[in-house]
């Protein structure tokens, strides 16, 4: 069977990028990727905008299919791209509405909250306020509640959870968090580098966008 030819138009450090990779890595196929840098505009092209006309990335291509959202793209490569019934992303009702709420918790919560204390770091060089900071302590403190007596965010097996959250979290490596106030998460987050594919990668690219940051945007904090 023919390679499918997949185009990933991403920024190569955020962590809806790392999570995609690491994804496609578990289901055995290659990305082509495709750096949009969004500080000087790229996503506005014309030519980004025919394919997502709401001009996000990461947006996947595949064959011509175009598809963005980073939690609907790790699905969509599961289901067509991995085995079936893949543990992964599993046909079993109850499994797969588990699944999805964590990758909802995620979007709505453990990520929103990550992006509003440190993203400012980006554009600014300082984080976000002190009522961010406590709505991302709160956000880790539910997920060390899920990961009580877990090996996994999502049942008893790796699944696309896991590597989501382990986009958001394993952002710690570029910035100043302390998981030791949540002791599930960080035995979660120790096993998930074992066990994920693609972590090395993902580091890699963690550490290339620190670099970049360290030198471009971010400014030292007292």
């Amino acid at each position: 069977m023919a390679m499918p030819n997949l185009d990933l138009y991403n920024m190569a450090g955020s962590p809806s990028t790392r999570a995609i990779i690491m994804t496609a890595k578990a289901v055995g196929v290659e990305l082509n990727s495709i750096n949009v840098n969004t500080f000087v505009g790229e996503q506005l092209k014309p030519e980004f905008v025919k394919i997502n006309p709401q001009h996000t990335i990461p947006t996947l291509v595949d064959n011509g299919f175009s598809i963005w959202e980073s939690r609907a793209i790790v699905i969509y490569l599961v289901e067509q791209y991995g085995k079936p019934d893949s543990p992964l992303y599993p046909k079993d009702p109850q499994k797969r509405a588990l699944i999805n709420q964590r990758l909802y918790f995620d979007m709505g919560t453990l990520y929103d909250a990550f992006g509003k204390y440190f993203f400012p770091l980006l554009r600014t060089g300082k984080p976000g306020t002190q009522e961010n900071l406590d709505k991302l302590n709160t956000a880790f403190g539910l997920l060390n509640t899920f990961l009580e007596d877990q090996d996994y965010v999502a049942g008893s097996q790796l699944s696309v959870a896991d590597i989501v959250i382990l986009g958001t979290v394993s952002t710690i490596e570029m910035v100043d968090f302390d998981l030791k106030k949540f002791p599930n998460v960080e035995r979660w987050y120790k096993n998930a580098q074992k066990v994920t594919p693609g972590w090395d990668e993902n580091l890699r690219r963690m550490q290339e966008a620190k670099k970049f940051l360290d030198a471009n945007l971010i400014e030292k904090l007292p």
